[in-house]
């Protein structure tokens, strides 16, 4: 018997890209260690999501240390799965639709995003700031009836995965990421946020530390308390499995 979160990453970690890209009508999103955390006190939401991605070396190296199994990495960035949505966008000429950042932000992103493909189509897209329930019931709405190809949803963590939530119920018949702050990274003219020596040494996280202050705390809490959490749940499984009657 395995978490509901690592079983989720599991199965998703089996699906390629290209098969997952025509798959429509459902929403993923991505864990590292500090999303993990919020993600164990709301398995409600995340349970509803169609697969979770493992983002981030830390998380990966968890899964394989304590479960023996090894999965891919995926982030949604350019070290990952964005330059790979995005040529799967050009060549078969889908849509694109944005939630993300500030307004401004989200559309210097798409001028980014429209120089590297310059045959990369968006239908649309907007801030993710909403000053009540009923605008983001109205732009899940509006999503639906403009139906993109792709959603993509960057409002930090809980209120991206909320949202991307919302408008799978309204109907969406598109595929829909949670993004992070890959917007917000982009707009600052850091398409390539990672340096490559970062990457190849899987330091991400460091990194961003570094250029980010606000995630500094974040990180630093879940470096003390995820690990401890991580192999908590497994030994609470692991004891729940054996203590089953046979």
């Amino acid at each position: 018997m395995i978490p509901i979160l690592i079983s989720h990453i599991l199965r998703t970690n089996l699906r390629g890209l290209d098969n997952l890209f025509m798959d429509k009508g459902k929403i993923y999103t991505f864990l590292n260690p500090v999303s993990y955390l919020m993600a164990l006190d709301r398995k409600d939401l995340f349970g509803q999501f169609d697969g979770i991605f493992a983002d981030g070396s830390i998380l990966v190296a968890a899964i394989r240390l304590l479960y023996g199994i090894t999965v891919k990495r995926r982030s949604f960035d350019m070290t990952s799965m964005a330059p790979e949505l995005f040529r799967f966008a050009e060549n078969n000429g889908k849509m694109l639709y944005i939630v993300a950042s500030k307004q401004e932000q989200v559309e210097k992103a798409v001028e980014i995003f429209k120089e590297r493909y310059p045959k990369l189509k968006f239908m649309g897209c907007r801030n993710g700031y909403f000053v009540s329930e009923q605008e983001m019931d109205a732009e899940a709405k509006h999503i639906t009836q403009v139906n993109p190809d792709f959603l993509i949803v960057g409002m930090g963590a809980l209120m991206q995965e909320r949202f991307l939530l919302k408008v799978r119920n309204a109907g969406f018949q598109g595929i829909g990421f949670t993004c992070g702050g890959f917007i917000h990274q982009t707009a600052n003219n850091e398409i390539e946020y990672y340096p490559l020596w970062i990457d190849r040494m899987n330091l991400r996280f460091v990194y961003r530390m570094y250029k980010e202050k606000h995630t500094r705390k974040r990180y630093v809490q879940a470096a003390l308390l995820f690990p401890a959490r991580f192999l908590w749940e497994k030994l609470i499984f692991s004891w729940y499995k054996d203590s089953k009657p046979l």
